[in-house]
């Protein structure tokens, strides 16, 4: 117990405590503007990081990390323009319930399912270490590839649309990610003599153009539309009946958040698309999805936020960054003069047990900014379309082109808001495109990989167990529609006979 208390003191100092909140504003405010993201804001930050003390150094980056994930959310909810890839998914149900006046119940029920998502892999983190980094370190390109068939298994009942049109979509996601060098082979593809392409297509481009251009141009059509919005109903928090029912989505999306992050350079974005998927596929109002269900934004929102202490642990405990921020506060780690890995664990316990507290305090900081502001940044819904709107647009071009710099990011997110516009109105969702665009180039790369390491022998999958538990879980994802009713109908309780 001596190295947990000798932690949490260093971060219960007044001035780390100070650098912590900085930390949270600049992550939920970064976080929140659509083409800005974490790994941007660290980076910046690292080099004002080098005069100060390793604890307040690391614990400012950590809180940052924590706030940014869940400032994401903030935009996707209020005008379908996620800040992060993270809250992608969260924009599904989220914005919906903004267009439905319940901005303020989405937002407070992001807010509190972050929150309980951070603290839960926290814990783990805390207490399972040493652990889980041996079940990360099993994963291979093979285990790889079977996660990324399973997530993209889900992809027919992703949204509430038709499932063929939900895998047509998903397949020009999948397409989509192909274009650019392949990595193992080194083969140009799908780059038509434009060297911009020769890196691929960038996913946060594609992200605002889809989702907030998209809907830019379909809000363009009802301008002359008057909606009359009651303030107490926008301004609205989540209820008991809300929290009651989002139990279920929240435990199970902490739980997947915190597996998926402790998986070396997975990330919160697919954690959250699976939490997404899961809280839909033991829902028993499907219908509700796509059109303002409170647990498709509860489930996505655990999901992603537990993968941020998840990421923290191969970073800690193997050297090995979770995620691209955590890569960056590896960095920030060396440049302090620490050696991540086992002997960081054993030989400075109590610095990892001041990350913990400092991830920990900032959880509990963005709850409060995140339930106090729900009712503030609510209002944002009330502003009317002709100003609301072009503000859209003018941050989409910044955003567009902030992330890699490029006039041509800015083009390809033109051109991705028209194709969103033009697939949503023949009843195409961005959902899955966005899911194959993500989990595409994964599912690729860990194939090539694996048939390297085979010799091209595909059979030598199934000697892998976790493996063959993916691929079971697939099947059963796939076949679970036209089973379900059997079962319900198994289980219900037979009528007496008159």
């Amino acid at each position: 117990m001596d190295p947990v208390l000798h932690g949490l003191m260093l971060v219960a100092q007044p001035f780390n405590l100070a650098l912590i909140l900085a930390g949270v504003l600049v992550g939920v405010v970064v976080g929140a503007l659509p083409g800005l993201s974490s790994p941007m804001a660290v980076a910046l930050l690292m080099p004002f990081t080098v005069t100060l003390d390793p604890v307040p150094a690391i614990s400012m980056l950590a809180a940052l990390y924590c706030a940014g994930t869940f400032g994401g959310s903030i935009t996707a909810i209020l005008i379908n323009a996620p800040g992060a890839p993270p809250a992608v998914a969260t924009a599904f149900d989220g914005y919906p319930m903004a267009k439905k006046g319940e901005a303020g119940r989405a937002l407070g029920m992001a807010a509190v399912a972050s929150v309980i998502g951070g603290v839960f892999s926290l814990l783990v983190f805390l207490l399972a270490t040493p652990w889980l980094a041996e079940v990360a370190l099993s994963f291979r390109p093979p285990e790889y590839f079977a996660l990324a068939v399973f997530a993209l298994s889900m992809l027919a009942t992703v949204s509430g649309r038709s499932p063929v049109r939900n895998l047509i979509a998903g397949a020009v996601g999948v397409l989509i990610g192909t274009a650019g060098i392949h990595l193992t082979t080194g083969v140009q593809r799908f780059t038509f003599g434009v060297p911009e392409l020769a890196d691929g297509i960038h996913f946060v481009p594609v992200l605002i153009g889809l989702f907030a251009m998209s809907e830019l141009l379909s809000q363009s059509r009802t301008l002359d539309v008057l909606y009359e919005r009651i303030t107490s109903v926008v301004i609205r928090l989540p209820s008991r009946d809300d929290f009651r029912k989002v139990r279920g989505p929240i435990l199970r999306s902490s739980v997947i958040g915190t597996f998926v992050g402790i998986l070396p350079a997975e990330g919160s974005t697919v954690a959250a698309i699976i939490g997404y998927n899961e809280a839909k596929r033991w829902s028993k109002h499907k219908g509700e999805f796509g059109h303002g269900a409170i647990e498709g934004v509860a489930g996505p929102e655990a999901a992603n936020n537990a993968a941020t202490g998840g990421a923290m642990v191969p970073t800690l405990a193997l050297g090995i960054p979770g995620s691209s921020t955590t890569a960056l506060i590896l960095a920030a780690l060396i440049m302090h003069g620490f050696r991540p890995g086992p002997y960081l664990v054993q030989q400075t316990p109590e610095f990892i047990y001041a990350i913990f507290g400092a991830m920990l305090v900032a959880n509990f900081l963005f709850l409060g900014i995140g339930l106090a502001g729900a009712k503030v940044f609510s209002r944002i819904t009330m502003i009317p379309p002709t100003f609301l709107w072009p503000s859209v647009f003018v941050f989409s071009m910044i955003g567009a082109y902030s992330f890699s710099g490029s006039l041509f990011d800015v083009w390809v997110m033109l051109a991705a808001g028209i194709g969103g516009f033009v697939m949503n109105r023949h009843g195409f969702g961005p959902a899955p495109l966005v899911m194959g665009l993500i989990l595409g180039a994964m599912v690729e790369e860990r194939l090539s990989q694996s048939m390297i390491m085979f010799d091209n022998d595909w059979l030598r999958f199934f000697d892998s167990p976790i493996v063959v538990v993916f691929f079971v879980l697939t099947v059963v994802g796939l076949a679970w529609p036209a089973l379900a009713p059997r079962f319900r109908r198994r289980a219900a309780p037979s009528e007496p006979a008159p």
